[in-house]
């Protein structure tokens, strides 16, 4: 497995409103696992997760101070195209978000949009990208049925899809079986590790129980703070920290 260093986060601190959200963060993130951060609410969990690709622009007076490395080279250099890191680093949220439109078109959308007409290749794409998310066998049959149709499990995986088909480098994912039954979990789950083959995952898991399932490594934050991170074997089984356990064992949170 490649254990090369795909995100690098330098003291890191988030302000939203004046109000600070991340304190002095500093986490390394091999390419080619999945890392679970995971925590209580109020954690800034979802705020690291929107900053990794700079969703967090979107929001009103926003100021952070450290750094964030993609391979090496700071996210927030000038120089860096938001629209192409947005593409590396996709995102999937916590509610289906699927189009209103198509099985094929939701995939095919963003390929269109970055400029691809081929309808070979984009037919292409979308079969390739429903096939990593574990989603073509149950669709392929219908691709022009309306995605709205489909079972909010599927659709959360129609949703990776629509991530895959960009061919990003890293795929965050913010809570993506929340409200999902336990068979649609279960998928979901098995298709990120093997996904991982070819991505770096970083989730915000459902609960522990889902980070134990399919982490590679751990990441426990505490009201903005980094309490504790490493391989997941040691987080679960052997943490150092007393809160990590405390919250591990169901004693708050």
């Amino acid at each position: 497995m490649d254990k090369r260093l795909k995100i690098a986060i330098n003291d890191f601190n988030f302000y939203y409103s004046g109000k600070q959200v991340i304190f002095d963060l500093n986490l390394d993130i091999p390419a080619n696992e999945v890392m679970s951060v995971f925590g209580p609410a109020n954690s800034g969990i979802s705020t690291l997760l929107r900053s990794l690709n700079r969703l967090c622009d979107l929001t009103r007076d926003v100021r952070i101070e450290g750094d964030i490395l993609l391979d090496g080279e700071s996210i927030f250099d000038d120089r860096v195209s938001v629209t192409e890191l947005r593409r590396k680093v996709g995102m999937v949220f916590e509610v289906q978000t699927p189009l209103p439109m198509s099985i094929f078109d939701n995939i095919a959308y963003g390929p269109r949009l970055s400029g691809n007409k081929s309808r070979k290749e984009i037919t292409e794409t979308v079969e390739r990208s429903l096939q990593m998310a574990a989603l073509w066998d149950e669709v392929k049959d219908r691709l022009s049925m309306p995605a709205m149709s489909l079972s909010g499990g599927q659709q959360q995986r129609l949703c990776v899809a629509r991530v895959l088909a960009l061919k990003p480098e890293v795929i965050l994912l913010d809570r993506p079986c929340s409200g999902l039954d336990p068979i649609s979990t279960a998928k979901i789950e098995e298709s990120l590790m093997q996904l991982k083959e070819h991505f770096t995952i970083v989730i915000a898991p459902h609960n522990v129980q889902q980070a134990i399932r399919i982490s590679d490594r751990a990441v426990f934050m505490l009201m903005g703070h980094l309490i504790e991170d490493g391989p997941n074997n040691e987080i679960f089984s052997d943490p150092k920290d007393q809160r990590t356990s405390d919250y591990i064992t169901g004693r708050f949170g």
